[in-house]
C-alpha cells in the first residue's frame, strides 16, 4: 500500500523537492518523506547494487555466490543456510570473552505448512562454552521501513562500533572500528537481523520482497525468522530478548504479541527511540492541525543545547522535568483550544514558549502547535538542524545540510563503507553483491493494521504483556531527537497505567541513536544490564516451583 493521501501530498510539500533521500530515510517519518519526496532518487539503494569484490583480499570463511536484490519484485528461486563462522575475543571491564561470529543466511519457514519464506541475513555472536539454557540472546533489527540493521550492528552494543564522535560534524574519517567496551556480549548473545529488501536479505519464491512488506507480514516475518534461528540453534530454553529501533519499536510491539501467541516467550523489549503510534506523532500530518505537545519538552532540550532558552538550565534533568509539566498543565490545553477554535494563546504563554524554547516568538505565532520540520529549519538562523539529533547543525547550502539532516549526513556513507569491508574482512564473509543499507520499502509498505490506516501497536504490547505477565520493557529515547520524541513515547506507554510497574522508562543526551554519544552510551549500558538482571530474576522466580502462572 502506498501512502494514503492526503499524506503523499502532505510530505511532498512539507521536506521540499531539494531535499535528497540519503538524509531522510533511517526511521519511519524519514522514509515517509522520502517516498513521496524521492521515488526516482537512487541514493539510498536499487537494484541491489553493482558486483564487489567478495575478498578485498581478506581470508574468506564463506565465499556466497548468491546475488541478492532489493527490487520490490525480486525473488530467490531457491536458498542455502550457509554462513561464515569465525572466532574472537573482547575484552570487557568484567574480563576477556571468547565468542564465534557467525555470518550468513537463514530460512524462515511459514509458522503454519513450513513453507520457505525469505532467506535472512543475520550476524550472530555467542559467547563460547556458555550454558544455551541459561545464556540470554538478544535480537536487533532497525527500522526505516527499508533499513538495515547497520547502525545497531555497528554503532550500539555489538563487539565491535565505529567511533562518530558525536555530536560532531566534522569527526574524524574513515570512523574508527574498535572493540566495544560497552558490548552486551557480557549479557546476552546477541544476533543482527536485515529485513527483506536490506542488507542482503530477500523473499523466496512465490514470494517477492514486496511480499513482506507491511506491518502484519513484516512481523510475522520476524517471528518465523527467529523461530527458525532457535530452532537450528537448539536454543528454545534461551531467555529472549527483542531491541529495535525507531520503525523497529513498533515492529517489537507487534512481533512481541506473535511470538507469545506462538508459544515463545520473552523475557524483555527494549525500545529505542519509538514510534509506537503513528497516529499520535504530529509530524505526520498538516501543520498546525494536530497536538504537537508530545515535541515540546525536546524542543526545550534542544533550545538548551544551542543556549537560546532564557535562561540556560544548569541542571537538564530537572529543566526537563518542569517542561514535561508545563507542557501538560499550560501547553496542550491551549493548543486544544488554538485548534478547536475556541481560544487563542496569550501574551504570557507565547513568551514563556520562547524563553523555554529559544524559538522566535514570529515562530510561534506562524505555527502554535510547532511541528519538527519548522524547529529544525527555523531555530538557528541561516542553519538546519539535525534531525536525528538536533545538536548537529549545519549552514543553509552547506554540503552537510544538502539532504536536509546534517546528523544523518554525516555519518551515512561511513556506516555503509564500514559495513561492507567488515563483512569480508573481519567476519570472512565473501560476498558479490553490494550490502545496502537502504531500500525503498517505504514507498509500497502497508501501514494498516487492526483496522486503522495508520499503526497503533500500543494495543499489541499490551496483549504481549498480558499473555506473558513477567515480560518487561525497556523504553529508551534521546533528548534531541526530532524524528522520535521522549516525551510523545512517554505519553503513549501512559496508556498503559496497569503495566506500569513493567515498564523502565529512561532518557539521555542525544538523539535517535543515543548510544553514538560516548557518554549517553556508558550510561545506556549500565541500564541494559540492570534491565537483564531484572528480567531474568523475574522469569526465573515465574519458572521457580510453587509458581502459578
Amino acid at each position: 500500500m502506498r501512502l494514503p493521501q492526503p499524506l503523499t501530498t502532505l510530505f511532498a510539500s512539507r521536506a521540499g523537492a531539494s531535499i535528497g533521500a540519503t538524509g531522510w530515510r533511517r526511521s519511519w517519518l524519514g522514509g515517509l518523506a522520502a517516498g513521496a519526496v524521492a521515488l526516482s532518487l537512487a541514493a539510498c539503494g536499487g537494484g541491489g547494487g553493482g558486483d564487489t569484490s567478495p575478498d578485498d583480499g581478506a581470508t574468506l570463511a564463506y565465499d556466497d555466490p548468491v546475488a541478492y536484490s532489493i527490487e520490490p519484485g525480486a525473488a530467490l528461486a531457491s536458498a542455502a543456510e550457509a554462513a561464515a563462522v569465525t572466532h574472537h575475543q573482547l575484552a570487557l571491564p568484567g574480563g576477556t570473552i571468547a565468542y564465534t561470529a557467525t555470518a550468513g543466511h537463514l530460512t524462515a519457514r511459514a509458522l503454519v505448512g513450513d513453507s520457505a519464506l525469505a532467506s535472512m541475513f543475520y550476524v550472530a555472536y555467542t559467547k563460547d562454552g556458555a550454558d544455551p539454557a541459561t545464556r540470554p540472546v538478544t535480537f536487533f533489527y532497525n527500522g526505516g521501513p527499508g533499513s538495515a540493521t547497520v547502525w545497531l550492528h555497528l554503532g550500539s552494543f555489538g563487539p565491535k562500533r565505529l567511533v562518530t564522535g558525536a555530536p560532531s560534524t566534522s569527526p574524524t574519517k574513515p570512523f574508527p572500528l574498535v572493540d566495544n567496551a560497552e558490548s552486551l556480549l557480557d549479557e546476552s548473545d546477541l544476533v543482527f537481523i536485515d529485513a527483506v529488501g536490506t542488507g542482503l536479505s530477500q523473499a523466496i519464491s512465490p514470494n517477492v520482497n514486496r511480499s513482506f512488506w507491511g506491518v502484519d507480514a513484516d512481523a510475522d516475518l520476524f517471528r518465523d525468522t527467529i523461530r527458525r534461528w532457535l530452532a537450528l540453534n537448539s536454543r528454545a530454553a534461551s531467555p529472549l530478548f527483542l531491541f529495535g529501533e525507531s520503525y523497529g519499536t513498533l515492529r517489537s510491539a507487534v512481533l512481541a504479541e506473535r511470538l507469545e501467541s506462538a508459544g515463545v516467550p520473552l523475557a524483555g523489549v527494549i525500545l529505542q527511540s519509538s514510534i509506537l503510534d503513528y497516529n499520535s506523532n504530529c509530524a505526520l500530518f498538516a501543520p498546525d492541525t494536530a497536538d504537537c505537545t508530545g515535541y515540546l519538552p525536546t524542543y526545550s532540550a534542544v533550545g538548551a543545547w544551542f543556549k537560546k532558552t532564557h535562561p540556560v538550565p544548569t541542571d537538564l534533568d530537572s529543566f526537563l522535568l518542569d517542561m514535561r509539566s508545563f507542557a501538560e498543565l499550560s501547553y496542550q490545553p491551549a493548543v486544544e483550544a488554538h485548534l478547536n477554535g475556541t481560544g487563542s494563546p496569550d501574551d504570557a504563554l507565547l513568551t514563556a514558549l520562547v524563553d523555554r524554547t529559544g524559538a522566535s516568538l514570529s515562530l510561534w505565532n506562524a505555527e502554535f502547535s510547532l511541528g519538527p520540520d519548522r524547529f529544525q529549519w527555523q531555530l538557528l538562523p541561516g542553519q538546519v538542524t539535525g534531525r536525528y539529533d538536533a545538536r548537529m547543525a549545519a549552514p543553509l547550502g552547506s554540503p552537510l545540510a544538502a539532504e536536509g539532516d546534517p546528523s544523518s549526513t554525516v555519518i551515512s556513507d561511513e556506516f555503509a563503507a564500514a559495513m561492507r569491508a567488515y563483512l569480508p574482512q573481519v567476519l570472512g564473509y565473501g560476498t558479490r553483491t553490494r550490502y545496502q543499507t537502504f531500500s525503498d520499502a517505504i514507498t509500497y509498505w502497508d501501514f494498516s493494521h487492526d483496522g486503522n490506516v495508520l499503526p497503533d501497536a500500543i494495543p499489541d504490547l499490551a496483549a504481549a504483556m498480558t499473555l506473558n505477565p513477567t515480560l518487561k520493557v525497556l523504553s529508551v529515547s534521546g533528548v534531541d531527537d526530532l524524528a522520535t520524541p521522549f516525551y510523545q513515547t512517554e505519553r503513549d506507554l501512559q496508556r498503559l497505567p496497569a503495566m506500569a510497574p513493567r515498564f523502565t522508562v529512561r532518557t539521555y543526551a542525544g538523539g535517535h541513536m543515543t548510544y553514538l554519544d560516548d557518554t549517553s552510551r556508558l550510561a545506556q549500558k549500565a541500564d541494559l544490564a540492570a534491565f537483564y538482571r531484572d528480567a531474568l530474576a523475574a522469569q526465573r522466580a515465574a519458572d521457580s516451583p510453587g509458581d502459578s502462572r
